[in-house]
């Protein structure tokens, strides 16, 4: 798969490339501001898109901004956000076109090279990935939401689809069996009141439900 990556620090930005390389993936560009993300995302080579969401000049959101701006003009492409801090506005608005084939996670995740790669090939896959500790904070300020309407179990059946979890996944995390997490999940659908329509995109919706507290 051929992959933009933009990242500013430079050292990270060599071990990111090199690290992909090594997995299999073809790192078409290596960037370290927006001007240049820009035209490397328009390139229709690219497949996916690793980015960091504070870059040069304004070092605020300009990689979250790039990535919603390819995403609309691309539905659908994959792109894995990482960031230096928890920032749920982040991951609500790279979520909110309501499709799956992004991801959010803190830079630290990248230490731990076998979980990282993991993520963006989920990521490319499809899948929905949120970093652990974004999971957390939402947990911990999830208030008079309609969250609350889900058991513990389910709670923490949704928690695990926010980081990307594919069923088996779930399954193997908590110690049941697909079929129970197939239930499990079915009924998160019915009590956030979610239209039937595919299973992956009912699983964005749920997780975007999820962020919203």
């Amino acid at each position: 798969m051929r992959v933009v990556l933009a990242e500013d620090h430079a050292l990270l930005r060599a071990g990111l490339t090199q690290l992909l390389e090594a997995k299999g993936f073809e790192v078409i560009a290596a960037v370290d501001n927006l001007p240049e993300l820009e035209r490397a995302l328009a390139d229709p080579r690219a497949e996916a898109a690793v980015v960091d969401v504070r870059m040069p000049p304004t070092f605020t959101d300009e990689g979250l901004r790039a990535a919603i701006a390819v995403r609309a003009a691309r539905p659908g492409f994959p792109v894995l956000v990482l960031s230096q801090y928890v920032e749920q506005l982040y991951a609500r608005e790279l979520l909110a076109s309501g499709e799956g084939a992004v991801g959010y996670l803190l830079k630290d995740r990248v230490s731990d090279v076998a979980e990282f790669v993991d993520a963006v090939r989920r990521v490319a896959g499809g899948a929905t990935v949120l970093d652990p500790s974004v999971v957390a904070a939402v947990l911990d300020r999830r208030k008079d939401s309609p969250i609350e309407r889900l058991t513990d179990r389910e709670r923490e059946v949704l928690a695990l689809m926010a980081e990307g979890r594919a069923n088996a996944g779930i399954a193997e995390s908590l110690v049941v069996t697909e079929k129970a997490v197939a239930k499990h999940i079915n009924s998160i659908f019915a009590k956030l009141d979610l239209p039937a329509d595919t299973d992956d995109h009912r699983r964005v919706r749920a997780v975007l439900a999820w962020l919203h507290v």
